[in-house]
């Protein structure tokens, strides 16, 4: 089983309504539209905009019946949902509008009267406020972003019921998801990604140290503020690394999303640790380098199954542009054996920051040298080849990469081991 986490961004810069590309979106995180026919029309009003034409895309969707007039208003203003009202009136709080729209949770925009500041409300619908699983888990993202206080991560302000309705206080990011830049076509040059990745690593490092896995980072998750600030958002599948008891009550499910979601977690197995949060962060990276997530499918399980067994295509054989360096981190970020990853937050930043200064990585390069290593020096056919399957897409041996000191290094080290074996025999 596959537990879908909430998708809707945190924010909106328009203070009377979503934006056109924002409202659009929206529909299909409401499930008004597909997102197939979402994409049609967005491809309808680019072609238009080429002829010098220019029409809105909500007008371009409405026209195709994808959604309706009605729909539309419920989307911009909460005060047309059915039931709304009830939640309009927080005590403490006053809800100007909705900004964001998913399968298990609304968010709206809203001042906070006794700091006078504008916060960002989640809130759980009626009828899953009726789900004590929905509500446990609603609760549980509340505290475990509770938890955590890093200017990388959206901090959390209050939790609570107020007319059957629950709801989640969180700061408001005034900005964009990276998925939102990612839906536009963007292609992030390598310095980009790597200051919007290095701010989520640090958050994810901290949420490491308090002992919490995310288990769901992906580029929705991820929000941009204005002045450049990348914030990690929505705890909702967050848990505890030692919570033996939700480990062992959620073994055999698989939790996460899938085109970011790391082969332990589709296992399902219950040891799932920090190093499920770095594969998916790898996988949100090269999304943002290479403008295609991982790995694609007609339906999640098959993208899952790529996931567990289908090599990765390296990020720089799609975008020349990127170094050898940032392929080999995003490589180890998302090798399919979790002990071959970083084996902690630190190390990847570490590397992380080296590229950023132009120099090589020194963890990536170091965990598959020393597998090659191996490999070479036990001399076994059997598991070099064993070795070789198991990374290929890798720069490991067959792209046969590695510096020229390194090859004559195990070279030497061959010939001595040669020579000593035949010096052996003879003295024998």
């Amino acid at each position: 089983m596959t537990e879908m986490s909430t998708d809707q961004p945190l924010s909106n810069s328009k203070t009377t309504a979503l934006s056109d590309t924002q409202l659009g979106k929206a529909a299909v995180d409401a499930r008004f539209a597909t997102k197939a026919e979402y994409e049609a029309c967005v491809a309808k009003r680019d072609k238009l905009r080429e002829q010098g034409r220019e029409i809105r895309l909500v007008d371009i969707m409405l026209k195709a019946g994808f959604i309706t007039p009605s729909q539309v208003k419920r989307l911009n203003n909460p005060a047309e949902d059915t039931g709304s009202q009830s939640f309009m009136h927080i005590p403490g709080f006053h809800v100007k509008q909705k900004i964001g729209a998913g399968a298990m949770a609304s968010v709206y925009k809203a001042k906070q009267l006794s700091l006078d500041r504008i916060v960002a409300i989640k809130i759980l619908p009626k009828k899953l406020s009726e789900d004590p699983e929905f509500v446990q888990r609603f609760y549980k993202e509340g505290k475990a972003a509770a938890k955590l206080n890093h200017a990388n991560i959206v901090q959390a302000i209050d939790v609570g019921e107020y007319s059957g309705y629950h709801y989640f206080v969180m700061e408001f990011v005034d900005g964009e998801t990276v998925y939102d830049e990612l839906m536009r076509n963007r292609v992030y040059t390598e310095a980009d990604a790597l200051n919007v990745i290095i701010q989520i690593a640090r958050a994810l490092e901290h949420a490491h140290e308090k002992g919490l896995i995310h288990r769901d980072v992906k580029p929705k998750n991820i929000m941009i503020a204005k002045d450049k600030t990348a914030k990690l958002a929505d705890m909702g599948l967050a848990r505890q690394a030692d919570d033996a008891a939700a480990a062992e009550a959620e073994k055999g499910r698989a939790f996460g999303t899938p085109y970011y979601i790391s082969p332990e977690q589709i296992r399902g197995v219950p040891d799932v640790d920090f190093r499920a949060d770095i594969y998916s962060l790898g996988g949100t990276l090269y999304h943002m380098v290479t403008g295609r997530v991982p790995f694609e499918g007609a339906t999640p399980a098959s993208i899952m199954q790529k996931h567990l067994k289908q090599p990765l295509t390296p990020p720089d054989h799609i975008n020349k542009s990127l170094s050898t360096g940032l392929a080999e981190v995003v490589e180890r970020m998302m090798a399919k054996d979790r002990t071959v990853r970083y084996q902690s937050t630190k190390d990847l930043l570490i590397d992380l920051e080296r590229i950023r200064e132009g120099k090589p990585p020194l963890q990536a390069r170091g965990a598959f040298n020393e597998k090659l290593l191996e490999s070479l020096t036990d001399g076994s056919q059997e598991n070099i080849s064993e070795f070789s399957q198991s990374h290929s897409g890798q720069r490991v041996i067959t792209q046969m990469i590695y510096p020229a000191w390194l090859i004559a290094i195990v070279v030497v080290q061959l010939l001595v081991i040669v020579i000593l074996t035949v010096l052996l025999t003879v003295l024998k």
